[in-house]
């Protein structure tokens, strides 16, 4: 059986589910996704090269569009670590309650996804961003559709920390960003 979980991966296709939070409206229920795996091994897992990919790939969107890069904070990634668990554990994926930092959301299938592919998923939202105020700052005139990338780039976050926690059957990550992003009536940069 073992030896068939990366035949059956690389030709499954994944459920994923994205959402990202919006400071003063109520968030949209996180829209179920649908996403092709790259590689068909288990992903690279660590603290380390969470924080690694994740400020990496941060800083590099963020200094695309000229703003400043984001510092890691550890009060931040321990946030997001107890909300990942509490996730994992309840198998209910959704928005937390608190409006004081940005939020960033994902889950999919235990150990297919690299921390790579996670954000890059987050990034590929750009293709529908304009830079117009919150929350007509998308193409296709919802906001959810591009509010992970936004977070990701908004002007005035400074830090932010990210986890990830494994559940039965799916990974969870969180990244927590501070100051918060996706402010109506305000542009990304």
């Amino acid at each position: 059986m073992a030896a068939m979980m990366p035949k059956l991966h690389a030709a499954l296709l994944l459920a994923l589910t994205l959402g990202a939070c919006s400071v003063g409206t109520s968030a949209p229920a996180p829209e179920r996704v649908v996403e092709p795996r790259v590689s068909a091994g288990p992903a690279a897992r660590g603290d380390a090269l969470l924080k690694r990919v994740m400020l990496a790939r941060h800083n590099a969107a963020r200094a695309a569009v000229g703003v400043p890069p984001l510092v890691w904070d550890a009060a931040l990634a321990r946030d997001a670590r107890g909300y990942a668990e509490q996730m994992a554990r309840s198998g209910r994926f959704a928005h937390a309650d608190q409006h004081e930092q940005g939020e960033n959301l994902f889950t999919g299938t235990r150990g297919a996804y690299s921390f790579a592919e996670m954000i890059d998923l987050w990034l590929a939202e750009r293709r529908d961003f304009v830079n117009a105020p919150t929350p007509g700052f998308s193409r296709t005139g919802r906001a959810g559709d591009v509010a992970h990338y936004t977070q990701i780039v908004w002007r005035g976050s400074r830090a932010v920390g990210c986890a990830w926690a494994m559940g039965a059957r799916d990974d969870y990550l969180v990244c927590r960003y501070a100051p918060a992003g996706n402010v109506v009536g305000q542009r990304a940069y």
